[in-house]
């Protein structure tokens, strides 16, 4: 319904603000991205700089053009300002897919060109898987109870995107506490800065200027120069027919996107739960068709609706802010400009912004759930924790290779296991919990909060698909297989026939649960 001379203005001071937040957000992934291509797989600067980041550039500006037009229709439909949802590069996939598709590839042939040319292979192909769960996206969505989508989301924001860039911050104290204290005083605390300058503005030059003052941060040309996107027909079929030859690589591609297009779905849960509604079928294909579009001008890094839309709706942005990122990120690409900034702004005085979006959308969900609800938030956020052991436990071990320790066992080795299990370190249900961790926190979530509302038909159902997806190993294991009945997977059938026939023996009167309010709240438009 729309509002008798409304006009929805695309630009408005608060958008300032929050194009620092956005910018900074993808700035910290093109740099962590660029460096490890660079200097952990020897990808040459030209390939980094001349192909991947172009290719980046050119997928976050194709999603950013739809995700504002998406905004202006919101608006115009419901007659008041909206906050176009945010768009980037997904930071957990991102790191999956350096880890798991172009790491191994490099590792195995130690040629750092065919590793990219896998990794836009694999990019176009887990694109087309992306835009597919525009098909089950929205009964998806019907379906879930949104603490179960806020939830695993919240689980992703308390243990990667707050906690890692709060290490930084203490790593580098310097740098990273004159930071952090501008964060929180002016997007956390919403208090005004000096001649309304925004924090994240303020943040970064603080930051870089303390970093000057102590030696962390230098002034470097080396790499600017003109990276005009290019399409790269060739080498992406190279890397999808080695893609084919090799099968096993699916097996890290399927799951890996089908989390990328729950995440969209739950990142469009929770700017709905913001107050701004947004069709999540579109959403799902506008990111499967931007990675496809970046894998064929260069990258391998999906793209998708970013998390953290709640944090930008609470500083009053419209559609300007991912409009100006719109514009800075590809002319910072296609300039070398990336090179640059990589040298001059520590990664210390960016990380705060991080830790800003994460306690925003943890705070965010806790508003927009009801009460009885935080106990499927707390059991959605835990595969999380248990996906960040395994994760740093694997780092461990790799450093202390590196280091020279000689004769180490593999995580996962039964001795190692046992001998971590004396240590009261639980590998195995951590290992477990942790793959798959998004879609596990958000069953379980979707689990107690059904159990919670007496819906127990719908809790016996996510049971039932939890029982098939640990059964072919896109949860609790390690690879696709053929089906195969594991202790878990029993564990959640036991769980589905309890919840599908224990009701049926009780007195309806003895299933209610008084104590719940039946209508989910919604945090009221700013």
């Amino acid at each position: 319904m729309s509002g008798q001379g409304y006009t929805y203005k695309l630009f408005v001071r608060s958008d300032f603000s929050a194009f620092w937040a956005l910018f900074t957000d993808n700035l910290i992934n093109l740099m962590v991205l660029a460096g490890i291509c660079q200097f952990v797989f020897q990808m040459p600067a030209d390939i980094v700089f001349g192909r991947i980041v172009p290719g980046a550039a050119v997928a976050i500006l194709a999603g950013i053009l739809v995700y504002v037009g998406l905004a202006r229709r919101a608006a115009a439909r419901h007659g008041r300002d909206v906050t176009a949802i945010p768009y980037g590069i997904s930071t957990p996939v991102m790191f999956v897919y350096l880890f798991g598709v172009i790491g191994p590839i490099y590792w195995s042939t130690n040629d750092p060109v065919l590793a990219w040319q896998v990794g836009i292979g694999a990019g176009f192909m887990g694109g087309i898987v992306a835009a597919f769960g525009a098909v089950i996206g929205p009964w998806l969505k019907r379906v879930t109870p949104r603490a179960g989508m806020l939830g695993t989301l919240c689980g992703i924001a308390l243990v990667f995107i707050g906690s890692v860039p709060l290490a930084i911050v203490f790593e580098e104290p310097f740098v990273g506490f004159a930071s952090m204290i501008i964060i929180l005083w002016g997007l956390v605390g919403r208090f005004r800065l000096p001649y309304n300058i925004p924090a994240g503005l303020l943040a970064l030059i603080v930051g870089t200027i303390v970093a000057f003052s102590i030696g962390k941060a230098n002034v470097s040309f080396d790499g600017v120069g003109v990276y005009l996107p290019m399409p790269y027909v060739g080498d992406l079929i190279a890397g999808i027919q080695h893609l084919f030859a090799n099968p096993e690589l699916f097996l890290v591609l399927v799951p890996v996107q089908i989390y990328n297009f729950i995440e969209t779905m739950n990142n469009v849960e929770s700017a709905e739960a913001a107050g701004d509604h947004y069709p999540v079928a579109t959403c799902q294909i506008t990111d499967g068709l931007g990675t496809m579009i970046g894998a064929l001008f260069g990258s391998p890094f999906p793209t998708t609706a970013y998390i953290g839309h709640p944090a930008y709706k609470r500083m009053g942005a419209h559609a300007g802010y991912i409009i100006g990122v719109g514009v800075v990120i590809p002319a910072a690409a296609f300039l070398g400009l990336l090179a640059f900034l990589n040298n001059l702004i520590p990664v210390a005085a960016a990380a705060p912004v991080l830790v800003f979006v994460a306690l925003s959308l943890i705070t965010n969900t806790a508003h927009s759930v009801k009460p009885e609800h935080m106990a499927a938030v707390s059991i959605a956020m835990m595969p999380h924790v248990s996906s960040f052991l395994i994760t740093k436990w694997g780092s461990l071990m790799g450093a202390l290779g590196a280091a020279g320790v000689a004769g180490l066992p593999q995580l996962g080795d039964p001795d190692l296991t046992a001998a971590l299990l004396q240590q009261g370190a639980h590998f195995e249900g951590h290992l477990a919990l942790s793959q798959g961790a998004i879609l596990t926190g958000l069953i379980w979530g979707a689990i107690v909060a059904s159990v919670i509302d007496g819906n127990f038909r719908n809790a016996g159902g996510f049971a039932l698909a939890a029982a098939a997806m640990s059964m072919v190993g896109v949860i609790h294991a390690g690879t696709l297989q053929m089906p195969v009945m594991s202790g878990v997977s029993a564990g959640y059938l036991i769980s589905a026939a309890f919840l599908f026939i224990y009701p049926i023996f009780h007195r309806d009167d003895e299933l209610v649960n008084h104590n719940v309010v039946v209508d989910e709240p919604t945090q009221p438009a700013e």
